[in-house]
């Protein structure tokens, strides 16, 4: 069932009962990238998987990655409706969860980061700098090539084009102003200073394989995060949810149910 929250300007799919759990979508993805593992987490709790700011139906906001967190924000809020949440977020979705767990605190009561970081490198910069250029000037199909490596090996699109094909069209629907906006904000981002901010227990995840956000990015986070634990995806790129949904399960299995037992003690 599809409801708008925060103002009406979020959609949201929200599918099961139980404990709120939220999902966000990578930039370079959308919220059907978590298809696969829908079903089983949804077995388990009440599932809220928005459509991030200019995605979708969700009304774009002004005033960098920081309006987008303040805006996802309420969302979880709204939806969690007084209960405490876990959010679940990969890539972009990951950097906004985090933003989001700064400058809200005890928004959630535990993250799931998945392929993010707290600061890209200067190569890293330089990559969103182009992509954003790029996409203004050309338009998001002069980058659709590059995007779907930073989202998976090439063996993995060698092996599987079909899915590949229906990436691309996903990738082609974003708004390019949004993805301009995401990319500018991306490439200057620096969240170190303020992770001792972040109190809740935090699992950070990365694909091995991840060529857009490396698994250095995740190691510097869980050694600055308070309360962390790593967890390396091995033969995984940029969306495991996607490429390995039942490993990325077994991975958050005992991480979310610890999370549903605390609750209810």
């Amino acid at each position: 069932m599809n409801q708008f929250f925060a103002d009406g300007t979020v959609n949201a799919e929200v599918l099961g009962e139980g404990p709120p759990l939220v999902l966000f979508h990578s930039l370079l993805a959308d919220r059907t990238s978590f298809d696969r593992i829908v079903p089983t987490l949804a077995s388990s709790f009440r599932l809220i998987v928005p459509e991030l700011p200019g995605f979708g139906a969700s009304r774009p906001v002004e005033g960098g990655l920081a309006a987008v967190a303040d805006r996802m924000a309420a969302l979880v809020r709204e939806a969690a409706a007084g209960e405490d949440a876990i959010v679940l977020g990969n890539g972009y979705g990951g950097f906004v969860a985090l933003q989001m767990a700064i400058r809200h605190p005890g928004i959630a009561a535990r993250l799931v980061l998945a392929d993010c970081g707290a600061a890209f490198t200067e190569p890293g910069r330089e990559a969103f700098r182009n992509m954003a250029s790029a996409a203004r000037g050309k338009g998001l199909a002069a980058i659709a090539q590059v995007a779907m490596r930073r989202l998976f090996a090439p063996e993995y699109q060698e092996a599987h084009p079909e899915l590949m094909r229906e990436r691309e069209a996903a990738f082609l629907r974003t708004d390019v102003d949004v993805f301009h906006a995401a990319c500018t904000a991306l490439a200057g981002l620096d969240l170190r200073p303020e992770l001792s901010k972040v109190t809740v227990p935090v699992l950070v995840m990365v694909g091995d394989q991840d060529e857009a956000t490396p698994p250095p990015m995740s190691e510097e986070l869980q050694a600055l995060l308070p309360d962390a634990r790593l967890h390396v995806l091995k033969g995984c790129a940029h969306v495991p949810p996607l490429q390995a949904p039942e490993a990325f399960l077994e991975a958050i299995d005992n991480f979310l149910i610890v999370s549903a037992k605390t609750r209810a003690a």
